[in-house]
């Protein structure tokens, strides 16, 4: 690319300010979509591999790998996402030193925190996994796995990380492509270790790992580039407390679900392995597999609205939010009706494609259509968090966050299976999924109100970041 292309390129977040509210949409989204089903895509496929390959007691392993591949992804998201939030915002008010300090603190404590999970985890892993259901059937399985991913994560943290502040930066098919690069990576090396080279689940993890460690040197390259509306330079790197505890406020609403996600993990696959066993477990292996693919196309739609609605937020026009967050909606609530009907009508078909075993699809199919269930009020859900993280309202939104994987979901994991048995286990979902979108709903009513429809010279006196 040439220079003025380049200069071209970067003046892509002033757009932000004047373009057609649904073309903008589009333009940020579909890269992000592209990015984030390529991701859940490759996921789908790992554990396609891994079920034919390896077998059904693999998957239930890999089932018990959850919650730990969730609390490592929610402190790069809590990083990634807050960082990325705070640049587009900065971008908003022209402030681009502070942006570029930003890259640099968000690259400090993806390092830092990557590293430091690892040490950690893989010193407790045997222990961890145990409390969290394994059995020794499955135990073997999530071990090796387990132990391949820790070695990794500090370039899961720094990948994720870095491709989120590239599209709050103006750059999100980049985004894209690098995404789609290390899917690619991971789809040909994946059943080279499994099926040629016969290193079974182990195999799969090294194929991530090695994928998301090019990934996130493509990315720092990108950012290494003086041309770019937001780079690195060396002096960036030196941690700044108040960065920090911003990156950490604003990202505290992906860590909080992500978090809470590992949670609830764990207590499914308890109650799971009480009133089902190991099969039940893999089932639910499926089943996750099956809602992550959809909520990542649905939180690719928030990908692309978060820059949108937080440059517009810091330039105070706040009608323009307001119309990217009824777009956003629209888009995601769409995705989580599709996938809803997939799960109702098809269940066996999507159950055949992981795995041959007869017990298995049989388990899958009916947790399938009751976790199902509440599924098309998902996308309202999350848009609706993502909105007042986009605009820096932290507290907002990991209350909503919150909502649907604390406050409800855990006291129906622990009552209805005490009524229902295994059913209930199943059916806890989407009962949280329709509490917490009624919440959404009036905190919503009320703080749209309060929050973006004011005049920009009504709320010039007031500050909306928390």
């Amino acid at each position: 690319m040439d220079g003025s292309a380049r200069m071209m390129e970067d003046q892509a977040p002033n757009a932000l300010a004047t373009g057609r509210i649904g073309s903008l949409l589009m333009q940020y989204s579909i890269p992000a979509i592209i990015a984030t089903t390529a991701a859940s895509l490759y996921n789908i496929i790992d554990r396609v591999f891994i079920g034919h390959g390896v077998g059904p007691m693999a998957i239930s392993g890999l089932a018990l790998t959850f919650p730990l591949m969730n609390l490592a992804a929610s402190l790069g998201a809590l990083v990634g996402a807050g960082g990325a939030s705070l640049v587009s915002i900065r971008l908003g008010e022209r402030n681009r030193p502070e942006a570029n300090a930003i890259l640099g603190n968000t690259i400090f404590l993806n390092s830092i925190l990557g590293v430091g999970f690892s040490i950690v985890f893989l010193a407790f892993l045997d222990t961890l996994l145990r409390v969290m259901g394994g059995s020794p059937e499955t135990l073997p399985y999530a071990k090796s796995f387990m132990q391949v991913i820790l070695c990794g994560n500090v370039f899961t943290h720094l990948y994720l990380g870095l491709t989120h502040l590239m599209r709050a930066s103006g750059h999100p098919r980049k985004a894209m492509v690098i995404t789609l690069l290390t899917v690619a990576i991971n789809l040909a090396l994946a059943p080279l270790f499994i099926f040629v080279l016969h290193w079974g689940i182990r195999g799969a993890a090294l194929a991530t790992v090695c994928a998301q460690m090019v990934g996130s040197l493509v990315a720092f390259l990108h950012f290494t580039q003086t041309t770019r509306v937001v780079h690195l330079k060396s002096r960036y790197l030196r941690p700044r407390l108040k960065i920090i505890g911003g990156i950490f406020s604003i990202g505290m609403s992906n860590f909080t679900t992500l978090f809470c996600a590992s949670m609830v993990a764990v207590i499914v696959n308890l109650r799971l392995a009480r009133y089902g066993g190991d099969y039940a477990i893999g089932a639910f292996g499926i089943i996750n597999t099956l809602a992550t693919f959809f909520v990542m196309i649905a939180v690719g739609v928030n990908l692309g609205m978060q820059p949108i609605a937080g440059f517009n937020f810091g330039a105070r026009q706040f009608d323009r939010v307001v119309r990217v967050y009824r777009y956003a909606v629209v888009a995601a609530s769409g995705v989580t009706l599709i996938g809803f009907l997939l799960a109702e009508l098809f269940p066996r078909a999507v159950a055949r494609a992981f795995t041959g075993d007869a017990v298995l699809i049989e388990q899958s199919v009916t947790g399938m259509r009751l976790l199902f269930l509440c599924f098309p009020m998902v996308g309202f859900q999350i848009t609706t968090s993502s909105l007042f993280q986009s605009i820096g309202k932290a507290k907002i939104s990991v209350l909503l966050s919150l909502s649907r994987q604390v406050i409800f979901l855990i006291p129906f994991l622990l009552l209805l299976p005490l009524g229902w048995g295994l059913k209930g286990v199943w059916c806890a979902e989407p009962a949280a999924d329709l509490s917490a979108s009624i919440v959404a709903f009036f905190v919503l009513k009320a703080r749209l109100r309060k929050d973006l429809s004011q005049t920009p010279e009504a709320a010039a006196g007031s500050a909306l970041v928390e």
